[in-house]
């Protein structure tokens, strides 16, 4: 292998990396859901055991010499403010609570349309037009998901819209997160933005749990602790960090279409780890969604 090839490799391989280790948040949390805990405390010491890191992160890239010559603004604080309440903290906390209602599978299959929102997203706000084959493609990821959730309400009930919408509506928060970074990205750079709008949203997910829950209701089995950190540091900050690494190397075009591992590989640790069904409803729906947002993300730019 000459060098030049080495920098792709890695990048596919942090892409891929990190594609798997946000996979295993769903499966995460539905285990310790098993120990009578509710998204609430869940969330909560995801967000303690990953705060340090977030900050730590932010910090970092103050120092850097872009940032110095380029001081945040009171604008840019109320916009990090603001995409970390809605892109982060929002988008979690309601994945988190309907993830108690269905399949880890369902729920990245759903999440997975993030795409096809931004696409719509930015065909209300700004009038971008949409290319008719990624309407055609949009229709088929959203037939697949159509696909597994009214399979899954044929057996699991009425919860099954309640957590379906959740998700959705999680979706929904993180691509309006994705339409209105844009801008505020390029001016503090991507390390930064995550590193202080993650911050926030763990400080909201604190706060959230003081408000809502008694502290007695932080003492909870040791399990649950460990599926936390192992949460955040396994599931959120490294592949924050793989992922970022792998856009560096490989461009984040390539690297979004990498990520397409992702479903699968949630879909593959919900049957091995929480016995969840894998069937040809769940295999087909699952190839519409992935093959749907394939063609999205290819004519991103047409």
């Amino acid at each position: 292998m000459t060098s030049a090839h080495r920098p792709a490799l890695s990048g596919l391989l942090l892409a891929a990396a990190g594609a798997i280790a946000f996979s295993g948040k769903a499966i995460i949390v539905k285990l310790s859901y098993r120990y009578g805990v509710d998204a609430v405390t869940v969330i909560m010491y995801r967000m303690l055991f990953a705060l340090p890191c977030f900050v730590l992160m932010g910090l970092w890239a103050e120092r850097q010499s872009a940032a110095r010559d380029n001081p945040l603004t009171r604008r840019d604080v109320l916009g990090i403010v603001g995409l970390g309440f809605v892109g982060y903290y929002l988008s979690s906390y309601l994945d988190f609570l309907g993830l108690q209602y269905v399949t880890a599978s369902l729920e990245r299959l759903i999440l997975y349309l993030n795409p096809t929102l931004v696409v719509v997203l930015g065909w209300l706000f700004y009038k971008k037009p949409i290319h008719p084959i990624r309407m055609v493609a949009m229709g088929v990821s959203y037939s697949g998901v159509f696909l597994v959730f009214a399979h899954e309400l044929s057996f699991a009930g009425a919860d099954v819209l309640l957590g379906g919408g959740l998700i959705f509506g999680s979706a929904l928060s993180y691509a309006l997160y994705l339409i209105y970074s844009g801008q505020l990205v390029q001016r503090v750079g991507s390390l930064r933005l995550v590193g202080w709008a993650t911050s926030v949203a763990c400080v909201c997910c604190l706060l959230q749990f003081v408000v809502l829950r008694p502290l007695s209701a932080a003492n909870v089995p040791v399990e649950v602790l460990w599926l936390a950190a192992l949460n955040a540091l396994a599931c959120t900050v490294a592949p924050v960090l793989m992922v970022m690494m792998a856009i560096e190397r490989i461009g984040a075009a390539l690297a979004a279409q990498t990520g397409m591992i992702g479903p699968m590989s949630t879909i593959a640790l919900g049957v091995l780890i929480l016995g969840e069904p894998l069937n040809a409803w769940i295999g087909v729906g699952t190839l519409l969604v992935l093959g749907g947002v394939f063609i999205v993300s290819k004519y991103g730019a047409k």
